[in-house]
């Protein structure tokens, strides 16, 4: 199993990211992330033994219930990498929550390789040729109420994603 924790948006903020990934739409080089998997990853876990759910989602529900509900900006955009040819269209997101969350699933899972955190919203990613939009500012905000322990499956048309849990912050 393909595994993520993240953080998703309520639907009308994924709507408004959605018409901001307009401006990428009229270039085949971009591929815009479907709008209601719009989320924040906390932490990759990549492929994992099914074995192991029952060890994240205690972890979920223990990180989750240490830090309490608060709100999350989305400010302006930005790329992976920042300079050369992008390969990832994102948003900057600020709370202050996402650092703890983030931290504390990676210290109860000190067996898995990390990278830095870098919180953000991929808008879009980058199959081939094409221009960098101009930045744009969002000034979205949502309060964050829970962390998903996700799975992704790689099709043909793109990553699904499914909530396996829901971990209410405390």
């Amino acid at each position: 199993m393909r595994l993520f924790y993240a953080i998703f948006p309520p639907r009308t903020v994924q709507e408004a990211l959605g018409q901001a990934q307009e401006k990428v739409r009229g270039f085949k080089g971009w591929k815009p992330s479907p709008v209601h998997q719009l989320h924040i990853t906390l932490l990759f876990l990549g492929q994992q033994p099914e074995e192991r759910l029952p060890e994240f989602r205690r972890i979920g529900r223990e990180v989750a219930a240490a830090v309490p509900a608060f709100e999350v900006v989305l400010g302006g955009t930005g790329y992976f990498p920042a300079t050369g040819s992008p390969r990832v269209w994102f948003v900057k997101a600020t709370g202050t929550g996402l650092e703890p969350l983030a931290k504390g699933l990676q210290q109860a899972l000190p067996d898995l390789e990390t990278a830095a955190f870098h919180p953000h919203l991929t808008l879009a990613r980058k199959k081939g040729p094409a221009p960098r939009i101009g930045p744009l500012v969002m000034n979205l905000q949502f309060r964050a109420k829970a962390v998903c322990l996700v799975e992704s499956k790689l099709e043909r048309s793109g990553a699904q994603y499914r909530v396996i849990e829901q971990f209410p912050l405390g």
